[in-house]
């Protein structure tokens, strides 16, 4: 096992990984940006190292200064948690050579992976199930005729994008010219790729997600489904495990097809396989190369730590269990509570937090980095808290869900969160019954961008 890991992240991924340092034994370096100096994990790790000011750029994902500070403590690994470094090759390859272990799937692994035109066409290969959409490079006038050939609506997405950037829904013709442009530039912008692809929009459908292990001895296991299907511009609010409603043979099928695809393309550590579920089937997506920030609903159903398990792999263990050994107990929800107003269509709404209460009682997990006083910066993502509610059955997981929202409150200046709107969705008929769709927040929200997605 390492002796020494470095955590190169922020909020509460970074507090979650510090934890699970704590309990394997292993000490933490936590590297900061100058806005997070006095944050939780910066508080509760063993060795903190400031790296730059609040500008991601200068700071969490300044790859450079990120190593030099593994080098400089002495740090066996790197945890690079979700967003930021967790999905580059490249940093991962210069960990390699600095004799650093990086916490996740190998940089060739990374990279056919992590183009989602790459992994589409490894999973032509394996026989698994995909929308029709293109598998190569296309001109915008090339692009155009293929959309128009498979019928709108279409979406075009980033072949390097990830965490619901880089996508545009386009539902008419004469809107795809700009559109794909468009969508080429914020490529170019986000992820330094302006290669872009187009594959054929499903109105309606279910987004539903694999979450497998896999170890360097040939082990790979897969945990069972989330549905995750309630988002704002492609991004998620509420998950779910396990995905209801969904037949055993169903979720086999598509467990076994993941734990294929991971073996074929030489995964190891965490990761998720990422569907889209119509009634004629389901479709993959893409896949993601590192822990999920909806992690702890399947931690809650299947008393699996994922981030030990990733660190424990990492360190050259076996997994120690086989796909018989994984047990499914009850169902968990998680609500993302980030500091936005959803009645100005989830603008991000920093500022400084004069209250933060947070729900408690049986069954209730809430994992935040956030405290009274703290501040939530502008140059980072919203997301304040994550509250994951267990119990034996849906009904009695919905109705604790909705008891421990009603127990957040947050208030100062102008910040706003997105509970009462998240207690709207728990309380909506097609959530209740488990009928919900992609499409449910624009039925909640019929005048505001995602009201127009179908």
């Amino acid at each position: 096992m390492f002796t020494r890991v470095l955590v190169a992240n922020r909020g509460e991924i970074a507090l979650r990984v510090v934890r699970a340092c704590r309990e394997l034994g292993i000490e933490s370096v936590v590297v900061h940006s100058t806005r997070d100096r006095d944050s939780a994990a910066v508080r509760l790790c063993d060795v903190p190292v400031h790296i730059g000011p609040p500008p991601p750029k200068k700071s969490y994902l300044n790859a450079a200064a990120v190593l030099e500070a593994a080098l400089r403590t002495g740090a066996d690994a790197i945890h690079p948690g979700y967003g930021f470094l967790s999905e580059d090759p490249d940093f991962a390859e210069a960990c390699q050579a600095e004799g650093i272990t990086f916490v996740g799937p190998p940089p060739e692994t990374m990279k056919l992976l992590g183009s989602k035109q790459s992994a589409r066409n490894l999973m032509a290969d394996l026989g698994l199930p995909l929308l029709p959409g293109t598998l190569e490079a296309l001109t915008p006038d090339a692009a155009y005729e293929y959309a128009r050939r498979i019928g709108f609506p279409v979406i075009v997405k980033a072949s390097a994008g990830g965490g619901g950037r880089g996508m545009r829904v386009i539902h008419e013709p004469d809107e795809f010219p700009a559109a794909y442009r468009d969508t080429q530039a914020t490529a170019r912008m986000l992820f330094g790729d302006g290669a872009v692809y187009v594959e054929r929009y499903l109105t309606g459908a279910r987004h539903v997600e694999v979450q497998i292990l896999a170890d360097g001895y040939g082990n790979t296991v897969h945990l069972g489904t989330r549905d995750c299907s309630v988002q704002r511009r492609h991004q998620k609010l509420i998950e779910e495990a396990p995905a209801p409603g969904l037949p055993a043979e169903l979720i086999e099928e598509m467990g076994a097809a993941s734990c294929r695809a991971a073996r074929a393309a030489g995964y190891t550590g965490a990761g998720t396989f990422e569907f889209l579920l119509a009634p004629d089937g389901y479709y993959f997506m893409e896949v993601n190369c590192r822990i999920q920030v909806e992690h702890p609903v399947t931690e809650m159903v299947t008393g699996i730590d994922l981030v030990a398990a990733q660190l424990r792999v990492a360190a050259g263990e076996p997994l120690g269990f086989g796909q018989a050994d994984v047990r499914h107990h009850g169902v968990a929800i998680e609500c993302r509570i980030n500091a936005e107003d959803p009645d100005r269509e989830f603008a991000p709404t920093p500022g400084r937090v004069d209250t933060f209460a947070v729900p408690a009682g049986p069954f209730v997990r809430v994992d935040t980095h956030l405290r009274p006083g703290d501040v939530i910066a502008p140059e980072y993502d919203s997301l304040i808290a994550k509250v994951v509610a267990w119990a034996p059955d849906r009904p009695a997981a919905l109705a604790r869900m909705r008891r421990a929202l009603d127990e957040v409150a947050v208030t100062g200046g102008n910040v706003r969160t997105t509970v009462d709107f998240l207690a709207r969705v728990l309380r909506h008929p097609s959530f209740r019954s488990a009928a919900h769709s992609t499409s449910l927040l624009g039925e909640l929200l019929p005048d505001s961008p995602e009201g127009n997605h179908g």
